[in-house]
């Protein structure tokens, strides 16, 4: 790879017009917002992104203009990495590898669909590795649907110890897990990167290499901050921590649907269009607009902060 699949990754949402189709003003906005926000890589074609309601087509499309627009600024990581059977997988994974990624992403119950155990995952992986080009490099993401799949420290390794894996999605929630596999990738160049806010902050100490949680969709640029400043004891650091994990509770207030509504108030699309969130979230979740002022402005109040203590 000839840029990094690690640091700040958002992951990526995908707009849609009212009508269902894929919003590509609106994907072109989104792209300029992460870079302008301190992005390092875009995880395109993920959970966030609704991975699992697009047709392969549309996976394929929305990897292949994400890399156009990203124009070499940033490295573009993609999954798309759905289906069942093997022969679908061998078929999406062959083609999303075609679309100028710079890695792509294997998603572990994908690997393993019949919760079989270490023999089926070392099968899923071998498979894998048969069927992609050999200078593809690979992640890893712990999806948590349909089924959250983690690593054990033994297939940790096996990923390791092919030199194909540049990345994992970190999705244990597991300070001491991170601190593990951390240590387990030592400098083999296989990046381990938390998507937990709870410990964001404790795990960039504990070695991961950035963030890749779903709040990157709201305010990248703190965590990016977070990213270059997670060891400094100063009450700056301290309570931008609390406050990004506490904003984070806000995910089960109907995400991806939720970050969708604050790009529309940010003006990066024109819809809050989702196909995961089919359902008006101001009606089942009370007061979720307020929560979302109050989100905006704390994240406005800390990048004031950040900015005076540049100026200095």
């Amino acid at each position: 790879m000839s840029k990094n699949a690690h640091g700040i990754v958002p992951v990526m949402l995908t707009p849609f017009t009212p009508n269902n189709q894929i919003d590509w003003g609106g994907l072109e906005r989104l792209v300029e917002w992460y870079v302008d926000n301190g992005a390092d890589a875009l995880f395109a074609v993920c959970q966030s992104s609704e991975m699992q309601r697009l047709s392969l087509d549309e996976r394929l499309a929305l990897s292949r203009r994400v890399v156009s627009l990203a124009g070499g600024r940033v490295s573009v990581i993609a999954s798309g990495h759905i289906s069942e059977s093997a022969d679908d997988q061998r078929a999406e994974l062959m083609a999303m590898a075609d679309t100028g990624i710079d890695a792509l992403v294997l998603v572990t119950n994908r690997l393993d669909t019949g919760h079989a155990g270490t023999e089926a995952f070392r099968a899923g992986v071998e498979n894998v590795l048969s069927w992609v080009p050999r200078d593809m490099a690979l992640g890893l993401y712990e999806c948590p649907a349909p089924y959250r799949r983690l690593l054990s420290d033994d297939e940790f390794k096996l990923c390791r110890d092919t030199g194909r894996f540049v990345t994992l999605k970190d999705v244990s929630c597991d300070l001491e897990t991170i601190r593990r596999r951390v240590a387990m990738s030592g400098d083999s160049g296989f990046a381990v990167v938390n998507a937990n806010a709870a410990i964001a902050a404790a795990a960039m100490r504990e070695g991961s290499k950035g963030f890749a949680g779903v709040f990157t969709n709201i305010h990248p640029d703190l965590y990016a901050w977070l990213y270059k400043n997670a060891s400094e004891d100063t009450p700056l650091r301290r309570d931008l921590e609390i406050f990004l994990a506490l904003a984070a509770m806000a995910e089960s207030m109907g995400y991806p649907g939720l970050a969708k509504t604050y790009h529309t108030q940010l003006g990066t699309f024109q819809s809050a269009h989702s196909r995961v969130t089919d359902y008006d979230i101001t009606e089942r979740h009370w007061a979720v607009l307020d929560l979302l002022n109050h989100i905006h402005e704390g994240t406005i109040r800390f990048r004031e902060a950040i900015a005076q203590r540049a100026g200095h």
